[in-house]
């Protein structure tokens, strides 16, 4: 999620205390860090039953001063125009039936005419890509582009949780949300999962990529999994009741059955993961809902990188369970 403007997008946060996280307060932007981005992944499904995944995604780079000394004599006062921030964006669409993946992207200055975010609550956005609080407290999220639009209304069944074993970032989830709208004019519900990070240290090791995981199971229990190659792996089990358990790297086993090798990029990718982890009896199959998800982001992030649905099924605790979910994966293609 990520990251020339890629030089500095790989600068990801590296926190030199625990931050003390805030609600609603932290789901705005956070300036004094300098690398930010909010992410939405879902799984729809409309009235006559097509399905659909998608994903929704705004980055802020922090690439400036708010006031410049021009001279002893002369000073230059911040402007509305001031470049502060660099804004990005990513936009898709996975359609699933339809066996079609469709992806858009966006990059403007940071501005409060062209991309910004607030602070102390959500309300990001990109041109006319947007999510925002609602007066009910539920998000709305807009994004149209090409052939797809989609509208939702967000509303989470679960409190942040924070991921306390993740250290190259502040990071949080909300692991559970209910969504309803619509997605290139059919109304459609499903379920969505939020992640927001921000920081400001650099990590030497990003180019060598990651491979992320976020599993929302049928009795109720979310997953978040994290491997930053060769520097990081973590990852948080999120309970009925919204408790937050942490997990070590060395508690987990991640193992892809295939591989898949682009047309576009030449990149070859991981594929069907078999996922374990025996302390807490869970054992886990990650089904892609279609190969190509595969996003190249020249005009924005200049990062080639596969962000797509899974179907998911396994046991938990000695019980079948079936799920839904999304894998990221960068590092993979140049």
């Amino acid at each position: 999620m990520w990251r020339t403007v890629f030089a500095v997008l790989a600068a990801v946060a590296t926190a030199v205390a625990p931050y003390e996280f805030e609600f609603p307060r932290d789901h705005g932007t956070h300036e004094s860090f300098a690398t930010e981005w909010w992410y939405v992944t879902g799984h729809l499904a409309t009235d006559d039953d097509h399905r659909y995944g998608f994903e929704l995604t705004f980055f802020r780079v922090g690439v400036g001063q708010t006031f410049l000394s021009a001279g002893p004599n002369r000073n230059v006062w911040p402007t509305q125009w001031d470049l502060k921030n660099v804004a990005l964006a990513h936009f898709a669409i996975t359609d699933i039936d339809g066996k079609a993946f469709r992806y858009y992207e966006k990059l403007n200055r940071g501005s409060k005419f062209t991309a910004n975010a607030a602070t102390g609550y959500l309300d990001v956005f990109n041109e006319g890509w947007r999510m925002t609080t609602t007066p009910d407290g539920s998000w709305r999220m807009i994004a149209a582009e090409g052939k797809d639009a989609i509208d939702l209304t967000l509303r989470t069944r679960k409190p942040p949780a924070v991921h306390t074993e993740h250290h190259t970032s502040n990071y949080y989830s909300m692991t559970r949300l209910e969504a309803s709208g619509t997605i290139n004019g059919k109304r459609a519900h499903g379920q969505a999962w939020f992640d927001h990070e921000f920081g400001s240290g650099s990590l030497r090791n990003a180019k060598q990529g990651w491979d992320w995981y976020s599993i929302q199971l049928d009795n109720d229990v979310e997953l978040m999994l994290y491997v930053l190659h060769g520097v990081e792996t973590s990852g948080s089990l999120v309970t009925s009741d919204g408790h937050v358990i942490p997990i070590r790297g060395d508690q987990m086993q991640i193992r892809a059955l295939r591989k898949w090798k682009s047309k576009k990029s030449g990149g070859t990718y991981p594929m069907q993961w078999a996922i374990a982890i025996p302390s807490l009896r869970i054992s886990l199959a990650l089904h892609p809902l279609l190969d190509d998800q595969e996003l190249l982001t020249k005009q924005s992030t200049d990062i080639t990188y596969w962000e797509g649905a899974v179907d998911v099924a396994g046991s938990f605790d000695g019980v079948a369970v079936r799920g839904e979910g999304y894998v990221e994966m960068t590092g993979y293609a140049r």
